[in-house]
C-alpha cells in the first residue's frame, strides 16, 4: 500500500463501527508514523453504571492496532493474525484515557527474519490504557501470529488481510 493509502486508511479507521461508538480516536504517531496512539473521552455512550469507562469501550479502543502496525509495517507478504489477548483493569477509568502501540524497529527485524527462515513468529506485546494524569487504568497483553506467506498464496492472490 502506497503511503498515501496508509494514511487514507489510518483516517478511516476512525469511522470504523466499533471505534466509532466507543468514542475512540485514532492516530498516527512517530517522526515516521511508526506508532498508533488511542484516545477515549468518558462520554455518556461509553460510561457504566458506575460512572467510569466501561471495559469493553478500553479494550476495543487497543484491540486491533498490534496487527494493523504489524502487517502494515512487515508488508502484504505476510500474515498478522490476533492469536489471544488479556486486558488486566487496574483502576477505574474517568476523564480522557489514552493506549500506544509501537514496535522498534530491531523487534520488527527480528520477527521478519524469523518470519522469512520460515518460522512461524509469535510474539507478545504490551500497552497500557493511561488517565490524563498518566495512571494506568488498564494493561493489554496481545499474542500474535505472524508468518511469511508461502509463494503459491502470493501467486494466488492469497488472504492477506489483518485479521482481528
Amino acid at each position: 500500500m502506497s503511503e498515501s493509502g496508509e494514511r487514507w486508511l489510518f483516517r478511516l479507521v476512525n469511522f470504523y463501527p466499533p471505534l466509532l461508538g466507543a468514542g475512540v480516536r485514532v492516530r498516527r504517531t512517530g517522526p515516521r508514523d511508526e506508532a498508533i496512539e488511542t484516545r477515549m473521552k468518558l462520554r455518556w455512550w461509553n460510561r457504566n453504571y458506575f460512572g467510569t469507562h466501561f471495559g469493553g469501550s478500553l479494550y476495543t479502543m487497543c484491540d486491533p492496532f498490534f496487527v494493523l502496525l504489524l502487517a502494515q509495517r512487515l508488508g502484504r507478504g505476510y500474515l498478522v493474525w490476533d492469536k489471544a489477548a488479556t486486558i488486566r483493569f487496574r483502576r477505574p477509568g474517568r476523564g480522557t484515557v489514552r493506549a500506544r502501540f509501537e514496535v522498534p524497529d530491531a523487534r520488527l527485524e527480528g520477527i521478519r527474519a524469523a518470519a522469512d527462515r520460515g518460522e512461524v513468529v509469535e510474539p507478545v506485546f504490551h500497552t497500557q490504557v493511561v488517565d490524563e494524569a498518566g495512571a494506568v487504568v488498564a494493561e493489554v497483553e496481545k499474542l500474535l501470529y505472524i508468518r511469511a506467506k508461502a509463494r503459491q498464496e502470493d501467486a494466488a492472490g492469497g488472504n492477506d488481510a489483518a485479521v482481528s
